[in-house]
C-alpha cells in the first residue's frame, strides 16, 4: 500500500512538472507588433496581396483534388489564414488547404457516398482540429522529427503521382460515372476508371489543357515573380468564354455559389449516433492530423532555417488545430501549413503575422465577390494547373539521396511509394513510418560488447592479442550502446553464452556507456542474474551512470543484484568503479589474486 501511494504521488508530480515545463502560449500574436511601423504595414500589405493571388486559385485547385465543391477550398484558405496567425509561433506561416491533405481527404472519403462526404466533412475537420490541439499541449509535434525523411519523400512523391492520375479525367474532358460506395481509390483503380470511359474524351478539353500547360510553363520560367497561377487561370478561363461564345465550346465548369451558400455548417451527428460517427471518422481524422502535423513541422523548420530562427513546432501545431476547428464551423476542409504560400510570404518581405491576416481578408473578399463567376472556370484548366503543381513537388534530388544514401533509406522510400499506390494513403504513410522505425530499431538494438583488460601499469585498456590464463575466473564485459527493449534479448543471450565457460565465476558488466535501460532490459538483467546464481556465478555492475542506477532502483532491481555488487561511475576517475568491482569479485572468490579473463565479442572487429 505504501508503494502504491508513492507511485500515485510520483505520477501526479510528473504530471504537474510536465504541464509546467510544456505550457503553450494561448495568444502569441499579442507580442508580435512591438516596434511595428508604417513601413512594416506596407511590407505586410504587399506580401498579403501576393499570397492572396496564389492562395485563391490554389484553394479552388485543392478543393478539386479532394473532390469537393471549390467553395470549400476557398473558405479554408480565407479562414485559416485569418485565424492561424493569432496562435502561431512563426510570423511567416500561411495556413490553408494543401495538395497532400486534400488528396488524403479524397482517398479517405472515397468509400463514402457523395451526400455522406459533405455531411460528415464538418465533423471530420472538427476531430482533426481537436486532435491537433491536444497533440500541441502534449508536445507531440516534437516526435515528428523521428519520422524518416525517406518516408516523407516517398509519400509526397506517391501523392503527386496519385494527384496527376486523379486529374486525368478532368484534363481529358471525360465524363466519369459516380463512384460506387465502398470503392477504394488507389492509383490503379483510378486509371482503370479513367480509361474505361476514354470514349467520352473531348478534344476541346485536351486543346485547352495543352494551352494552359504551355502558358503556365512559359510564365513560370520567364516571369516567375508574377502570380503565374492566377494569371494562367484568368487567361484560359477568358479564352474558354470566347470559344464558348463564338465556337460553341461548352466544357464542364464548376458550380457557381452565392453568399447564401457560404453559411456556417455546424458539425452534425448522424442517425447512427455520436459514438458510431466517432468510430467511423476517428481513423481518418488521426491520419490527416498526423499528415498536417508532419507538413507543418517540415514547413516551420524550412522557414526557420532561412531566418536563422528556432521553430516552435508545438505552438505552430496549436495554430493548425484551432484553424481546423474554425474551418469546421465555417464550411471548410482540412487546413495545414502550406510551404509554397509560406515561402512566397517570406520572399515577399512579410514583416509580421499581419500579412497572413491581410491575405485571408483578400481571399474572403474574392470569395464573396467572385462566387457567381465560378461557372466560367473550366475543370480542364484547373486540372492542368493541379498537375503542374503536383509535378513541381516531386523532388528528384531528394529521391536520389534517399535511394542511394543507405539500403534502409531506399527500402523505406520504395515501400512507402508503392504502398501509397496500391492502398489507402492513411494506411500507406503509417506503413512507411512503421518500416522506418523497425529498421532503426534493428540497427540500434545491437549493443557493442568488447574486451577490456588491465595493463602492466594498472590502466584499463581494450584488449589486444589474448594470452593463455591458467585461472580465467573473472570476465570484464564492456557494454556500449542502447539497452532498450529491442536490445535486451541479444544482450542477455550474449552474456549467457559467455558464462558457459566452466572456469568462469564472476562477470563484471561495465555499463559506463550503456544507455536507455527500460523495463524489458531490466527484466532481462534480473533473469540473467538468477540464471547465473543457479550456476554459482556472480554478476557485478561497474560504471553505472545515475540514470542507469535510477532505473534499477525504481524497478526494485538493486536488491535483486545486491547493493554491494553495484558500483557507480566516477567521472573524474572512470576506472575506479571497475577496480572496486574487481576487489568485490576477489571477495566473492575468496582470494586476493585472480587471473582475469576478458570477454571477446567476435563481431567487434567487424564493427
Amino acid at each position: 500500500m505504501r508503494r502504491f501511494r508513492w507511485l500515485i504521488r510520483r505520477l501526479l508530480g510528473g504530471a504537474r512538472e510536465f504541464v509546467r515545463e510544456n505550457s503553450i502560449d494561448p495568444l502569441p500574436i499579442r507580442r508580435g507588433f512591438r516596434g511595428y511601423r508604417a513601413s512594416h504595414l506596407r511590407a505586410d500589405a504587399a506580401a498579403g496581396l501576393n499570397v492572396a493571388l496564389l492562395a485563391f486559385p490554389q484553394g479552388m485547385a485543392y478543393a478539386a483534388i479532394a473532390g469537393l465543391p471549390i467553395k470549400y477550398g476557398l473558405v479554408t484558405g480565407a479562414v485559416a489564414a485569418i485565424v492561424a496567425p493569432l496562435f502561431a509561433g512563426s510570423r511567416h506561416t500561411i495556413l490553408g488547404p494543401t495538395n497532400a491533405t486534400a488528396f488524403m481527404l479524397f482517398a479517405s472519403l472515397a468509400s463514402f457516398a457523395a451526400p455522406e462526404r459533405l455531411f460528415y466533412l464538418p465533423l471530420l475537420v472538427l476531430f482533426i482540429g481537436v486532435l491537433l490541439v491536444i497533440g500541441a499541449f502534449f508536445r507531440v509535434a516534437e516526435l515528428v522529427q523521428y519520422v524518416s525523411r525517406s518516408v516523407v519523400v516517398g509519400y509526397i512523391t506517391a501523392a503527386a503521382v496519385l494527384i496527376i492520375a486523379n486529374q486525368l479525367a478532368h484534363l481529358l474532358g471525360i465524363q466519369m460515372p459516380e463512384g460506387v460506395s465502398g470503392e477504394t481509390k488507389t492509383f490503379f483503380t483510378i486509371l482503370q476508371g479513367t480509361f474505361s470511359a476514354i470514349d467520352t474524351m473531348r478534344w476541346e478539353a485536351v486543346a485547352l489543357a495543352a494551352g494552359t500547360f504551355v502558358l503556365w510553363h512559359f510564365l513560370h520560367r520567364r516571369l516567375p515573380r508574377l502570380p503565374v497561377f492566377a494569371i494562367t487561370l484568368v487567361a484560359m478561363s477568358g479564352l474558354h468564354g470566347l470559344l464558348r461564345h463564338h465556337a460553341g465550346w461548352d466544357l464542364a465548369t464548376f458550380a457557381s455559389f452565392s453568399i447564401a451558400d457560404l453559411a456556417p455548417q455546424w458539425p452534425q451527428i448522424s442517425s447512427r449516433g455520436f459514438f458510431a460517427d466517432v468510430s467511423r471518422l476517428i481513423g481518418i481524422a488521426f491520419s490527416i492530423a498526423f499528415l498536417a502535423a508532419l507538413e507543418n513541422s517540415v514547413m516551420s523548420k524550412s522557414l526557420a532555417s532561412r531566418v536563422g530562427g528556432r521553430p516552435d513546432v508545438n505552438q505552430d501545431m496549436l495554430s493548425v488545430g484551432i484553424a481546423n476547428i474554425a474551418s469546421s464551423v465555417t464550411g471548410g476542409m482540412p487546413a495545414s501549413g502550406s510551404l509554397t504560400r509560406s515561402a512566397l510570404n517570406f520572399s515577399s518581405g512579410s514583416a509580421s503575422r499581419l500579412s497572413s491576416i491581410i491575405s485571408g481578408l483578400l481571399c474572403l473578399g474574392g470569395l464573396l465577390v467572385l462566387g457567381d463567376f465560378m461557372d466560367h472556370v473550366p475543370k480542364c484548366v484547373i486540372a492542368t494547373l493541379v498537375v503542374c503543381i503536383a509535378t513541381s513537388v516531386i523532388n528528384r534530388h531528394h529521391i536520389r539521396i534517399s535511394l542511394y544514401a543507405t539500403s534502409e533509406d531506399a527500402a523505406v522510400l520504395i515501400t512507402t511509394f508503392l504502398s501509397a499506390l496500391v492502398m489507402p494513403l492513411n494506411i500507406a504513410i503509417f506503413l512507411g513510418v512503421g518500416i522506418s522505425i523497425v529498421l532503426y530499431l534493428r540497427a540500434a538494438s545491437q549493443p557493442y560488447l568488447t574486451e577490456y583488460e588491465f595493463s602492466e601499469e594498472g590502466e584499463l585498456r581494450e584488449a589486444g592479442e589474448k594470452r593463455a590464463r591458467p585461472i580465467p575466473a573473472i570476465s570484464i564485459v564492456h557494454v556500449e550502446g542502447d539497452l532498450f527493449f529491442g536490445a535486451a534479448e541479444l544482450f542477455r543471450t550474449q552474456i549467457q553464452k559467455t558464462s558457459l565457460d566452466p572456469d568462469l565465476r564472476v562477470i563484471i558488466l561495465r555499463l559506463k556507456n550503456a544507455r536507455h535501460l527500460d523495463a524489458t532490459s531490466v527484466v532481462a538483467l534480473e533473469e540473467m542474474v538468477h540464471f547465473l546464481r543457479k550456476l554459482d556465478r556472480h554478476v557485478i555492475i561497474s560504471g553505472a551512470t545515475k540514470d542507469v542506477y535510477r532505473v534499477l532502483r525504481n524497478a526494485g532491481s538493486v536488491e535483486v543484484i545486491g547493493r554491494r555488487n553495484i558500483f557507480l561511475n566516477h567521472p573524474r576517475n572512470p576506472n575506479l568503479s571497475t577496480r572496486n568491482a574487481l576487489i568485490r569479485a576477489q571477495e566473492l572468490l575468496g582470494t586476493t589474486e585472480a587471473d582475469i579473463r576478458i570477454f571477446y565479442d567476435p563481431n567487434s572487429k567487424k564493427k
